[in-house]
């Protein structure tokens, strides 16, 4: 039984599957760490090798996702399974299901420092602090157990309820709603920040092009960006394509998600830029760019309270996007493996939706707790190569998990899939579509495989550049 049937909803609308799987690849990568990346590689020398990364890398990739869910009508458990004709690939779904706990694990975390702020932003609880003080703010933030568990419970919450509401009275109807809202709120920001003295100076930055700083490591983190960015290897443009109608072409809403996150992506360089250098600030400050400089920066702003409520708004929203898109995939996946269970006679009938949502919001919430009390320092137990959860999580997803499935399913669709499901598709035999499928053959055979094994190897430090 095909996943939508078994959930008993699919996407009503064309627009409705393009915001959904655009709110689940633009989130925190977007807004909090493109801009910090950026930054540290040399601004639009990165931006130009990303943009080539997204169409190279990241569309075959989005494409292979998108593919999988809606020529299986499956979740990440059973697709590979109905596409191989066996069992020997079910192990990739079961590692999408694995790697989406633990993304959500420290995800939801992050999301509840952007709640914190927002809050923060609203009682301008943090005015007058300097960067050393925003600094010192942000340890104690993070150290501070109750809190950080309060706040990162509401948008597990907020999730929750947005799932048990369904596929198109939840996710569709929030998702049509929150990216015009995000895009809207970007815009505004610009226009804030162009107002600004000096920022001109950031917008050479972001756009003006010195090739020479295009180096390997250039090259390395925007390949490794974009898969980041776009949120490919955890499964969930598998999910959101099992809710696809079969008519739906997957290269248009492929190339419509891309350009979406990637403008998201830019609007997001265009805010942070021109308002570190209007300020003086160092546009390399690293991770902390977000938490720290950006605080910093929007209390030397005119309307400075607007503008910290405006900007940390827009991170929880895109926070927002992408969650729903990580708990959906756990829910599919537990109503399809549990239906299957039924088959054997192992119970009556599988979870249903509500039963499943209730089910991961709680392991979810175990392992964001876990993940918070791992950053005070106090839990030693909760380490791990001496790494605490929350930063060993982070590492396991970025570092193994995504490379590695992102891999497998390239290599399954290109190699082992059997090749009829490509035509399967009426959209695939009108024009220049039916001179893509070599182009993306060849892609996802060779060039995306081979870029993948080189990051994950850079990742480990086995290759230096």
């Amino acid at each position: 039984m095909n996943i939508k049937h078994r959930i008993g909803s699919s996407f009503s609308t064309k627009m409705g599957i393009i915001m959904a799987a655009a709110g689940s690849a633009v989130g925190l990568g977007n807004l909090w760490k493109f801009p910090y990346v950026a930054g540290e590689n040399g601004g639009a020398a990165f931006l130009l090798v990303y943009l080539v990364c997204v169409l190279v890398f990241g569309l075959p990739l989005l494409s292979t996702e998108f593919l999988l869910g809606q020529r299986s009508g499956k979740s990440a458990y059973g697709a590979f399974r109905e596409l191989s004709g066996n069992n020997r690939w079910q192990w990739l779904g079961w590692m999408c299901f694995i790697a989406v706990f633990v993304l959500m694990g420290f995800y939801f975390v992050v999301a509840g420092w952007c709640v914190n702020y927002l809050f923060e932003a609203v009682m301008h609880t943090y005015a007058g602090l300097d960067t050393e003080g925003l600094n010192t703010h942000f340890a104690s933030l993070i150290s501070n157990t109750p809190r950080m568990i309060a706040f990162s419970l509401l948008p597990l919450a907020l999730t929750a309820v947005v799932l048990l509401l369904g596929v198109q009275k939840g996710i569709e109807r929030l998702s049509k709603v929150l990216m015009p809202m995000l895009l809207i709120m970007m815009v505004l920001m610009v226009c804030r920040v162009l107002m600004l003295n000096n920022s001109d100076a950031g917008l050479r930055f972001f756009f003006r092009t010195d090739f020479s700083q295009i180096t390997p490591k250039v090259v390395m983190e925007a390949v490794g960006q974009s898969f980041f960015s776009l949120s490919v290897g955890v499964g969930a443009l598998i999910t959101y394509g099992a809710y696809m109608p079969k008519q739906q072409d997957v290269t248009s809403a492929s190339l419509q998600v891309i350009v979406l996150d990637t403008l998201v992506a830019v609007l997001a360089g265009v805010i942070v830029f021109p308002a570190v250098f209007a300020f003086g600030f160092d546009p390399a400050e690293g991770p902390e760019l977000v938490f720290v400089v950006l605080p910093a920066v929007l209390e030397q702003m005119s309307f400075a309270w607007l503008s910290g409520v405006l900007f940390f708004l827009l991170l929880f929203v895109a926070a927002i996007t992408s969650t729903i898109s990580m708990m959906e995939i756990a829910v599919a996946f537990l109503c399809e493996a549990s239906s299957d269970s039924a088959k054997d006679g192992k119970a009556k009938k599988g979870l249903s939706r509500h039963q499943s949502v209730l089910i991961v919001t709680a392991v979810v919430a175990v392992l964001m707790t876990l993940c918070v009390l791992s950053m005070t320092g106090k839990a030693d137990w909760l380490t791990v190569f001496g790494l605490n959860l929350f930063d060993c999580f982070d590492r396991l997803v970025t570092l193994y998990f995504m490379p590695i499935n992102a891999l497998s399913m390239s290599l399954f669709v290109g190699w082992f899939m059997p090749k009829h499901y490509l035509d399967s598709n009426p959209h695939a035999d009108l024009g220049y579509k039916r001179l893509l499928r070599p182009v993306y053959l060849f892609a996802v055979r060779w060039i995306v495989p081979i870029a993948i094994v080189i990051i994950f190897f850079n990742g480990l430090g086995i290759v230096k550049w």
